[in-house]
Order: C-alpha cells, then sequence, then structure tokens
C-alpha cells in the first residue's frame, strides 16, 4: 500500500473541504500505549517523525500541542532545551472502491437485532456516548472496523471510494530517547484531504488522552464546523 506521506520540504496547498469529512463526521479507530507517566509540567517539542517540517506540519504540530498544553504540559522553544519530544508523522493512501451491502431490515444507520450498522465499521453492538453529545464512542466489537456488509446478505448494494488516512504520534524523553506514549489514530473515509482528515484524527488521539494502555477504541469524531 503507498501512503502520501508529507514531503520534507515541500508544501502542501490546502485542498477544498471533502464532504464526507466534514458533513458527517469521521469514524476512527485509536490505540495508545504508555510506558511511563508523562507528568505535568514537563516541557515539550513536536518534531516529524521523519526529515524536515513542511509548512503545512507546523499548522497540525500547533493542534498537538495546544492539546498537549491542556494536559499541563509547556511548549519548549527549540527541541535543544525541551524535556519531551513529540514525534508525528500522518498520511493517506490512493484510495480504493469497496462495495456495501444494505441489510433487507432497514437503513445502514438504523438498529437492528444486530445492533448499531455503520458502512464503514459494519455492526457494532454496545455505544458508549461521549461529551461530543450525539457523537459516540464504539467499544467492544470483535473486528468490524475493516469489514463491511450484512452477514445475511441480499438488500441494495453501494459502491464508495475509501480512504485510509492515519495519525501516528510519539512521545520520548529527549535526553535519553526512552519512550513514554505511543498512539496510532487511523480511519476510513469517503476523501483524502489531509487538512480535514489531519485535525479530526488529533482530536481522536486526544480523546480520552492518555487512555488505557493497549486499549483500542473507536471514536466518532463530529464534523468540522467552517
Amino acid at each position: 500500500m503507498r501512503f502520501r506521506k508529507i514531503a520534507a520540504t515541500a508544501a502542501l496547498g490546502l485542498a477544498a473541504v471533502g464532504l464526507s469529512a466534514c458533513a458527517t463526521g469521521l469514524n476512527t479507530q485509536v490505540s495508545r500505549y504508555q510506558a511511563a507517566a508523562i507528568v505535568p509540567g514537563q516541557s515539550f517539542y513536536v518534531v516529524p517523525e521523519q526529515g524536515a517540517p513542511s509548512p503545512e506540519f507546523y499548522r497540525y504540530a500547533s493542534m498537538v500541542s495546544q492539546q498537549l498544553a491542556a494536559q499541563g504540559l509547556r511548549p519548549a522553544g527549540a527541541p535543544q532545551v525541551a524535556d519531551l519530544l513529540v514525534k508525528l508523522d500522518y498520511g493517506v493512501d490512493e484510495g480504493t472502491t469497496e462495495y456495501v451491502q444494505e441489510p433487507y431490515f432497514g437503513s445502514r444507520y438504523r438498529y437492528g437485532g444486530l445492533g448499531y450498522y455503520d458502512p464503514f465499521w459494519g455492526y457494532g453492538g454496545r455505544r458508549y456516548y461521549s461529551g461530543w453529545g450525539r457523537y459516540p464512542f464504539y467499544y467492544g466489537w470483535s473486528d468490524p472496523f475493516w469489514s463491511y456488509g450484512s452477514p445475511y446478505g441480499g438488500g441494495r448494494i453501494d459502491q464508495y471510494t475509501l480512504y485510509k488516512s492515519y495519525l501516528d504520534m510519539d512521545i520520548v524523553r529527549r535526553a535519553d530517547n526512552a519512550p513514554l506514549f505511543e498512539g496510532h489514530a487511523k480511519a476510513r473515509s469517503q476523501d483524502d484531504e489531509l487538512n480535514q482528515l489531519v485535525p479530526s484524527l488529533v482530536t481522536a488521539m486526544f480523546t480520552g488522552f492518555p487512555g488505557r494502555s493497549g486499549e483500542t477504541v473507536k471514536i466518532t469524531v463530529p464534523p468540522r464546523k467552517g
């Protein structure tokens, strides 16, 4: 699979807003691991995982910095003086065509005997609502994140072009590069606009941060305004 990662020295232009990311929210899956506690009051600096930062990178780094500051950490003026380095990587693939078979018993968004159905996640059991109001956390599914369609077959077949996007964030101690936190957020969407996807993935990464180490949660990020 080829991911369209951020070029080390090239600026990426802002593209048009994708409908699926801004209008219906973004379904994400987030895995987080914590090797040691991150003590509030420590200073940090956000750097790219590889290469030099691009102009667009600073936009996303600023979003991450705001979230970390809300956790009680302090932005440092340079990586050389930071207690912690926050390594950031993100991208989106070339997209694939997928087919979703509608169940006979109703809309893909309706509740049925199997629970909640979503064209990107399949069937889910329980939904846990978060502070986002009607946008829930999803827990305890076997592995529907990459599965499609009704297990009973039948119904209308819809065609989608779906893109896989990701955000990786590692926090290490600068002095000895000891790992403290590792986070992975990924999503499927019907658009590939990084300027819409990455902010939503950042929101997902910090929802319930730092989370339970080793736990994978599914989070729906509400549509971005404006």
